[in-house]
């Protein structure tokens, strides 16, 4: 649109925060509940319907898709501050997060690639890079104990327990401060906004 300006994307910053926090809550609820009904004696009464189990996957699929669109968005935001410093488009941006086995390391990349890019100059980009590999560790140790304990039947002892949900939070803690170090970078780069690139005109015949 002509005279539109392009901004740090604080709006979807912010949600994609609160969304991670509220799945992060949900978590710790549905480890509360289906702890509590792996303790009720075998003769107990049935309980009722586990709720926050459902609550949880809701609320990770928000959290997920939120960041999604926040970070397609910085992603956009790196090319007009430092154009070709990220390779890939922005669509690859949003698809690689998708793609078994290789999501586990690929997005890390990008990740650090957009917030370099995202860097106003004389930054210091190393102390950015050490957050987005703790987070990354975080994230990656939590998906791959969540998957070897499931695949041995599920999380039946306290220490693995602990070790699991550990992983979770702190990932979910060090999601929010990596959201907000990237927002905040394209916020210094930005400043109150640029002109948004006008759309590529394609040529007419004679």
């Amino acid at each position: 649109m002509p005279g539109s300006t392009v901004r740090a994307p604080w709006s979807l910053a912010r949600s994609a925060q609160a969304a991670i926090v509220a799945a992060a809550v949900a978590d710790v609820a549905q480890v509360w509940e289906l702890g509590a009904l792996r303790l009720r004696p075998l003769t107990a009464p049935a309980s009722d319907p586990l709720y926050f189990p459902q609550i949880y996957v809701w609320a990770m699929t928000v959290a997920a898709a939120l960041f999604l669109v926040w970070f397609a968005q910085c992603r956009r935001n790196a090319d007009l501050i430092s154009p070709g410093a990220v390779k890939g488009t922005v669509g690859w941006a949003v698809v690689v997060w998708l793609l078994p086995v290789f999501n586990l390391w690929a997005p890390r990349g990008l990740v650090v690639d957009v917030q370099r890019a995202s860097s106003a100059p004389g930054a210091a980009p190393r102390r950015g890079e050490v957050l987005v590999n703790v987070w990354w560790t975080a994230w990656t140790g939590h998906t791959i104990a969540h998957f070897t304990l499931t695949g041995l039947g599920g999380v039946t002892s306290l220490p693995s327990l602990v070790a699991v949900e550990s992983f979770q939070l702190l990932a979910a803690a060090l999601a929010v401060v990596v959201i907000q170090r990237v927002t905040a970078r394209q916020a210094a780069a930005l400043g109150p906004g640029v002109p948004a690139p006008a759309p590529a005109v394609l040529p007419h015949g004679s």
